[in-house]
């Protein structure tokens, strides 16, 4: 069924990381305001700013302490409704992050529930007493270390939290504070965004049973997930959610829902679905644990990748819609991801794994950076990396019995700094993201991998990108790739082919994703679309370069 928001094309913001416009080192909104206009030219329809609220930043803002104020790092809210005005004058829409699962420490909700344990405000989140003198489970935090942080000045008493312990998981359990939780979402709406990327939302639901898990490392603990993720009754709150908030704007949401088990898909999409998207992680996350631990390294094959990218497009359109991506914050650079030898993560190569995302059933969406093939950076020292969760990743690495060059280099392949180093916009001192030394080392390649040295050169990753996109909104083929069947096709290993179909057309998407020739058989005459190096066809069989990607329409 037709949709608007089935038809954007989404760019993922990292505001600390995007543009620089005050000299402070940290980017903002006015320098996504002076960035309008090379993403306008990019092609996209959608930016998805992540936080840019008051927080004290131990989670780089994913810890909200005001979701009504700005932080003054990133500018006002006078900034924030100038970014909206001049977005749409570029008919581009904005979407924010949504982070409801918890708050910061510093929310004046939880430090009136600290200073008071008879303020309605202690039933905003999750206390408990703890038992002989331990805390009430033995669940691990995502971040590592116990769900449970002992409450200062109180005996036997802790606070709850999936992630850091400056971010107190709020009770969804209470009927008022889920309605100040609505009233603030409304608040945002009404300001005229377009929706919402929903940050761990298949969190807000707690095993209501509080048991101990089974121990499953060196720490003594237990993940959290069997009792903290897509736990039974989160769809009364998802309903609750949709009615008093989402249907009432015709907003769009996309979910951040890790883990959900396919045939549970209909509570988060589709018809009854609270949202209208959700991200789908089941391929993305091939390369590390079942607990999201990014050691050891994960022995996985291009195959497997390949059927759990196939499954997750045949299995999500049963029930409703995903948003495609090929990278985001939370993860690493997809060059580094998906192509193992260093020497071919090559301008090719990123077209290649470009058009294979972008073309898939689904809304695409682009992370900042990756239109030009950005790569992974190398960090020498753990002390190098910002990221709160590289930190845990690496202390517990090292509790598991690896050393510290093992720990070391898990964080380097896996560490979410790799996306949320500085956006490369030019050769100069600092890549043109600032005029100072910037909160976060820039990348190390930015003198060669940049928007500057590409942007009037037809043949780069930026140039292959606006082609993609101008082909999905090309009035003669977006009802077709954009509504058209998913089709898999059989093909080697290395190969990724597949077909959207409509009662009008046929459009073949293939992609060569090694550093070696190989042929595919083609049963009929063939139009080039679009494609990265020259097109073959010869005696009915698609010659294929290392690392072409093609897309032909079929006669």
């Amino acid at each position: 069924m037709p949709q608007w928001w089935k038809e954007e094309i989404v760019y993922q913001i990292y505001p600390k990381s995007f543009q620089d416009s005050n000299h402070d080192g940290i980017g903002d909104i006015q320098g996504i305001i002076q960035k309008l206009d090379y993403l306008k030219d990019l092609g996209v329809t959608m930016l998805w700013i992540c936080p840019i609220y008051c927080s004290p930043m131990d989670d780089n803002g994913y810890d909200i302490a005001d979701y009504y104020q700005i932080h003054p790092d990133f500018g006002s809210m006078k900034d924030v409704d100038e970014l909206i005005v001049k977005a749409k004058e570029r008919d581009i829409k904005i979407i924010m992050d949504l982070v409801i699962n918890h708050t910061s420490d510093e929310h004046a909700w939880f430090q009136e529930a600290l200073k008071n344990p008879d303020s309605p405000y202690r039933q905003y989140y999750i206390f408990k007493e703890g038992q002989d003198n331990q805390p009430p489970t033995n669940w691990r935090s995502v971040f590592s270390g116990s769900v449970w942080e002992k409450v200062p000045h109180e005996d036997n008493m802790y606070y709850f939290h999936s992630f850091s312990k400056k971010q107190p998981d709020l009770n969804w359990e209470n009927p008022q504070m889920r309605e100040d939780i609505y009233r603030m979402i409304n608040w945002w709406l009404d300001k005229g965004i377009a929706g919402f990327r929903v940050d761990a939302i298949n969190f807000i639901k707690k095993d209501q049973s509080w048991q101990n898990g089974p121990v499953d490392g060196a720490d003594g603990l237990s993940s959290c997930f069997e009792f903290t993720r897509n736990q039974p009754g989160i769809e009364v709150f998802f309903k609750e959610l949709r009615e008093k908030t989402f249907d009432i704007h015709h907003c769009m949401t996309v979910a951040e829902a890790v883990g959900v088990p396919y045939d549970q898909l209909g509570i988060f999409i589709g018809q009854d679905g609270c949202f209208s998207m959700m991200f789908d992680f089941n391929y993305s996350h091939i390369d590390i644990t079942e607990h999201e631990e990014w050691f050891p390294l994960q022995n996985w094959t291009m195959q497997e990748y390949k059927e759990k990218l196939f499954l997750s497009q045949k299995e999500i359109f049963k029930t409703g819609w995903c948003g495609t991506f090929l990278e985001n914050h939370d993860m690493q650079r997809s060059l580094n991801r998906l192509i193992r030898n260093p020497q071919e993560r090559t301008p090719k190569a990123a077209k290649a794994l470009g058009q294979m995302f972008m073309f898939l059933k689904g809304t695409p969406f682009i992370y900042q950076g990756e239109e030009i093939g950005t790569i992974n950076n190398h960090r020498l020292s753990i002390h190098d990396f910002d990221d709160l969760n590289s930190h845990a990743q690496y202390r517990r690495a090292l509790q598991e019995g690896y050393s510290e060059e093992e720990a070391l280099d898990f964080v380097n392949r896996r560490s979410r700094d790799n996306t949320r180093s500085p956006m490369s916009w030019n050769s100069q001192l600092y890549a043109g993201f600032s005029d100072v030394q910037p909160w976060l080392t820039n990348n190390e390649y930015y003198q060669d991998i940049n928007v500057a040295k590409q942007v009037n050169d037809p043949d780069s990753v930026l140039s292959y990108y606006k082609q993609m996109i101008a082909l999905r909104q090309n009035p003669l083929y977006h009802q077709t790739l954009v509504y058209g069947d998913f089709i898999s096709l059989e093909s080697e290993e290395y190969v990724i082919a597949y077909m959207r179909q409509d009662d009008q057309q046929t459009i073949l998407c293939i992609q060569n994703l090694q550093n070696k020739e190989t042929h595919f058989p083609l049963s009929s005459k063939a139009q080039v679309l679009l494609s990265n190096d020259q097109v073959n066809i010869q005696n009915q069989q698609l010659k294929l370069s290392p690392y072409q990607a093609t897309i032909l329409l079929i006669k």
